[in-house]
């Protein structure tokens, strides 16, 4: 089955829980292991990236061991061009649609699809949205972060990645965000497209998460939570929360 097709699948039974590990802040064999205890805590994909510090070398060992421990989908959550992996399942061609530089745009996707394409890696396109702070996404995608609050700038950007024929929109606050996207902007980007929304960045909590869904989030990623051990029990919690939702 396509990645693209479990989404579709998954999201109509319920919200789906997605785990997000950066292959720099650990060693591949421990990025395995992180993901075997969230696949046992009820994740339902996996997906691998970061902002800085993705190498070809480090991406490739971290998506192998991903998948020697874990048989969920593995999906590549790109920073640019520069490392491409054959064995994830699928990658998220996503435009950055509020970065000031184009690359971000397009510039590193017309570098990149060639080598999708030849790789015959699925390609998952996705409008990404990055809200304030922003963190380190928001500094190296040097974005034009929609203020928090501003909803019909984030309306816009949520009705263009629907035009634009996009299958996902991402709603982003960063990673490590004190403070995730607000409930009333995911709400605003629900009721103006009918796409499916991820949505990310400094959610932490049970509660956050279920907020984010019961707001209109069908897919929510938690990624700074499983950085420092002893998540299990708490990932588990966030996971049921969403699929209650």
């Amino acid at each position: 089955m396509r990645v693209r097709d479990y989404i579709t699948e998954t999201i109509g039974k319920h919200k789906m829980h997605m785990t997000l590990i950066d292959p720099a802040k650990q060693d591949p064999e421990v990025s395995g292991e992180i993901a075997e205890k969230a696949c046992r805590a009820g994740t339902d994909a996996i997906m691998v990236g970061g902002s800085t510090g993705v190498t070809q070398e480090n991406l490739d060992a971290t998506v192998a061991a991903i998948k020697s421990k874990c048989k969920l989908p593995v999906i590549y959550f790109p920073s640019g061009a520069n490392a491409i992996s054959r064995g994830c399942d699928a990658i998220y061609f996503m435009s950055f649609l509020n970065s000031r530089n184009v690359r971000n745009i397009t510039g590193e996707h017309a570098k990149g699809a060639p080598i999708i394409k030849k790789l015959g890696i699925e390609p998952i396109s996705m409008g990404y949205v990055v809200i304030e702070p922003g963190m380190k996404v928001g500094e190296v995608g040097e974005a034009e972060l929609v203020r928090r609050g501003d909803l019909r700038t984030l309306v816009g950007y949520a009705i263009t990645t629907e035009f634009f024929g996009m299958d996902l929109l991402y709603l982003e606050a960063g990673s490590g965000a004190p403070e995730p996207v607000p409930a009333d902007m995911i709400q605003a980007a629900r009721e103006s497209v009918e796409i499916p929304i991820v949505v990310g960045g400094g959610i932490v909590t049970a509660e956050q998460a279920g907020r984010a869904a019961a707001a209109g989030g069908d897919i929510i990623v938690t990624g700074t939570l499983i950085e420092n051990g002893g998540f299990e029990q708490r990932l588990r919690e966030i996971v049921e929360t969403v699929h209650r939702s």
